[in-house]
C-alpha cells in the first residue's frame, strides 16, 4: 500500500520535471551563447577540417621538395638544369621556349 501525504504527487512532479528543465534551460544557453556555446564550437569545428586539410597539403609539398633535393644532390643533370632554370640560361645553340599563361581575353 502507498501512503501520498498531502501534496506529495505535486512534489514529485516538480522533482521529476526539475533535471530536464534545467538540461533544456542549458541548453538553449549554450545554442544562444556566441562566443562559447555550440556556434562556436561549429566554427572552430570547420577551422579544424581547413587546418587538417593545409596540413596534408603541406606535408604533399615538403614530399616534393624533399624528392627535388635528393635528386640536385645526386643527379648532376637536375642540378645543372635548375641552375639554369633559375639563371634563366641557355648552353649555346639551345633555343629556350617559354609558355605565358593565357590571358583573360584569350
Amino acid at each position: 500500500m502507498i501512503v501520498v501525504h498531502k501534496g506529495g504527487w505535486v512534489r514529485a512532479l516538480k522533482a521529476y520535471w526539475l533535471v530536464p528543465g534545467i538540461l533544456l534551460a542549458g541548453l538553449g544557453l549554450s545554442l544562444a551563447d556566441r562566443e562559447s556555446g555550440l556556434v562556436a564550437w561549429y566554427k572552430m569545428r570547420g577551422e579544424l577540417e581547413v587546418s587538417r586539410e593545409r596540413i596534408a597539403s603541406l606535408i604533399d609539398r615538403v614530399e616534393t621538395l624533399e624528392v627535388e633535393i635528393n635528386a640536385l644532390e645526386t643527379d648532376p643533370f637536375a642540378l645543372e638544369r635548375a641552375i639554369r632554370e633559375d639563371l634563366e640560361l641557355a648552353r649555346p645553340g639551345e633555343i629556350v621556349v617559354r609558355f605565358a599563361p593565357r590571358s583573360m581575353r584569350d
